[in-house]
C-alpha cells in the first residue's frame, strides 16, 4: 500500500495522545494545576493533531463530518464517534484536576476505556481488510494497542510500566513482521483465484490491464525492496523499543531521559508505521503482476 504521510502521522500521533489519556484517565498519574494543563493538553493536542492529519487523505476533506454517520457498519466511523466521546467524557476529569485539584474518577475511568476502544477501532480499520492479508491478522490490533499504551506510558513518566510495555512491543513488532510475511502466501490468492479462472488451468497475463499509471497502482500496489525493508525493521525496532528502554533503565526518573526516550520512540514508531503501510500487499496487485 502507498505509505501516505498523512495516514502515518494520523495513526502514530493519535495513538500516542490516546495512550497518554488512558493513563491520565485511569488515575495512574494524577497531576493538578499547571501540571494537569500540560499533561492533558499534550494528550489532547496529539490526539487532535492525528485526527486532523487523517482528513488530509480524504478526497473531500469538507465532508469529514459524514464519517460520524456510518457507525453501524464502518470502523472508520466508529473510530470518529469513539474519539469524540472519549475526548468529551475525559474533559470533566481533566477540569477537576486543573481547577479544583480533585479528580472525577468515574469520568476518568469511562474516558480511559473509550480511549482504548478508539485505538482498537483505528486498528480494526486495517485488520478487517481481507484483501490485505498482512493486516487481516490478530497482530494488527495488538500492535496498535501496545504502541499507543507504550508511548502513553513514556509520556506519562511511568518508567517501570513503559519498560515492560517496550519489551512486549518489541515482541509484537517482530511477530507482526515475521508472521505478516507469510500471510499472503497462506491465503492462497493467485491470479487464478482473483479472476475466478483457476479451475480451468494456470492463468497468466497476456498484457497488463493498463498501459500507464492509475489510482490502484498509486494507492494499492506499492513495493518496497526486501533489503531496504530489513534495514528499516532493524532501525524501527531499535528506535521504538531498544533505545528508549535503555534510557529509562539508566535514568528512570530523569525528565531529560523521558523526553529523549519519547522522541526516539516516536521516530522509531514513525519508521515502523511507514513499513506497516509500505509492506502491505493488496490482492489487486495480482492483476498487475506485482504479487
Amino acid at each position: 500500500m502507498h505509505p501516505a504521510p498523512s495516514i502515518i502521522a494520523f495513526t502514530t500521533l493519535s495513538g500516542l495522545g490516546l495512550g497518554l489519556l488512558v493513563f491520565l484517565g485511569l488515575g495512574l498519574v494524577t497531576p493538578t494545576g499547571l501540571a494537569a494543563v500540560l499533561w492533558f493538553g499534550l494528550g489532547y493536542a496529539l490526539t487532535l493533531a492525528g485526527l486532523a492529519f487523517s482528513t488530509f487523505h480524504l478526497g473531500h476533506p469538507e465532508r469529514a463530518l459524514k464519517a460520524f454517520s456510518q457507525w453501524r457498519s464502518s470502523w472508520l466511523s466508529r473510530e470518529a464517534v469513539l474519539a469524540a466521546a472519549a475526548l468529551l467524557v475525559i474533559a470533566p476529569h481533566a477540569a477537576g484536576l486543573v481547577f479544583w485539584q480533585t479528580p472525577l474518577p468515574g469520568f476518568g475511568l469511562i474516558g480511559g476505556i473509550l480511549c482504548l476502544l478508539t485505538i482498537l477501532a483505528t486498528a480494526m480499520i486495517y485488520a478487517q481488510l481481507r484483501t490485505v492479508p498482512r493486516w487481516n491478522h490478530w497482530t494488527t490490533p495488538a500492535l496498535f494497542l501496545l504502541s499507543g499504551l507504550t508511548g502513553g506510558a513514556i509520556l506519562a513518566g511511568l518508567s517501570l510500566i513503559a519498560q515492560l510495555l517496550l519489551a512486549w512491543l518489541a515482541v509484537i513488532l517482530a511477530l507482526h513482521w515475521l508472521l505478516g510475511d507469510k500471510q499472503f502466501a497462506l491465503r492462497g490468492s493467485t491470479l487464478g483465484t482473483a479472476t475466478g479462472l483457476g479451475g480451468r488451468g494456470t492463468v497468466r497475463q497476456l498484457e497488463p490491464p493498463h498501459s500507464g499509471q492509475n489510482y490502484l497502482l498509486r494507492e494499492m500496489v506499492y513495493v518496497v525492496a526486501r533489503k531496504h525493508a530489513l534495514k528499516l525493521r532493524i532501525l524501527a525496532l531499535i528506535g521504538a523499543c531498544v533505545l528508549p528502554s535503555i534510557l529509562l533503565w539508566i535514568a528512570p526518573f530523569s525528565i531529560l531521559s523521558l523526553i529523549a526516550a519519547a522522541l526516539i520512540h516516536l521516530a522509531g514508531m514513525l519508521a515502523s508505521r511507514w513499513l506497516f503501510f509500505a509492506e502491505a500487499e493488496h490482492v489487486v496487485g495480482l492483476y498487475y503482476g506485482q504479487r
